[in-house]
């Protein structure tokens, strides 16, 4: 973990209550899966935010609006300065996938796909990518799957675009393992559906971000964990559900 001011490069609208931010500043450390922590003045608790994409002095992280605080993100203008914890969590581990792994994310859990997608192509693999939202006008990233070359579903709850209904729907697919994050009904369900191992990536409220508060300690069959710290991501096989 580490302490770094960004700067903002820019900040567009990319689908309803959603943003994408791209900021600039020191991206070293930094691994698919894990999130940064952002400091919002006039809040006082930082904001986590999982990270999609990042390259030399450059990260991307998107957002949905929900609240004050991510409303005064989707204020900012490029230039304006973020004080940001970096490098935090544990990240998706990829040498266990195999040749196909299956990336399925849902609303605010397909962001952290897009990373991973690029490392495991990185290493020679050939990932399928499953992106679910609740309504046409929610969709993003799409076509940033497919310009990657990858065979891209995308499913929607109310059925206006894509497959009809949820992730778990597209899921009847040749895999190796499996990658998600999403809102945790979503996990169970993949959880029950998914035909090989994976690793999860839990959504959890957060106090310091680091381990310390202890706010975001969930059970396990094998003890405890923090998810900022010893997660977010979980394999299948330590999940208590």
């Amino acid at each position: 973990m580490k302490i770094v001011t960004f700067k903002t490069a820019s900040n567009e609208k990319i689908a309803r209550n959603t943003y994408e931010m791209v900021l600039s500043g020191d991206t070293s450390g930094i691994s698919p899966g894990q999130f940064v922590n952002i400091r919002l003045d006039g809040y006082y608790l930082r904001r986590p935010i999982s990270v999609c994409d990042y390259g030399p002095g450059t990260l991307t992280i998107i957002y949905k609006v929900v609240g004050g605080g991510t409303q005064y993100m989707s204020s900012l203008r490029p230039g304006a300065e973020l004080d940001t914890l970096t490098g935090l969590g544990n990240g998706y581990d990829t040498k266990i996938s195999g040749e196909r792994p299956l990336l399925i994310g849902g609303g605010a859990g397909v962001p952290p796909m897009y990373a991973l997608a690029k490392r495991l192509i990185s290493e020679g693999k050939r990932p399928a990518v499953i992106l679910g939202f609740n309504s046409a006008d929610e969709i993003f990233y799409e076509d940033r799957f497919k310009a990657l070359g990858l065979e891209t579903y995308v499913t929607t709850a109310d059925g206006s675009c894509g497959i009809p209904g949820f992730v778990t729907d597209a899921m009847d697919l040749e895999y190796t393992y499996f990658y998600t994050c999403g809102p945790e009904p979503m996990l169970k369900a993949v959880y029950q559906k998914s035909t090989t191992s994976g690793q999860f990536s839990f959504e959890e409220r957060m106090g310091c971000g680091f381990g310390a508060c202890m706010g975001c300690t969930c059970a396990t069959k094998y003890g405890n964990k923090r998810i900022c710290r010893d997660g977010p991501v979980l394999t299948k096989e330590e999940i208590i559900w």
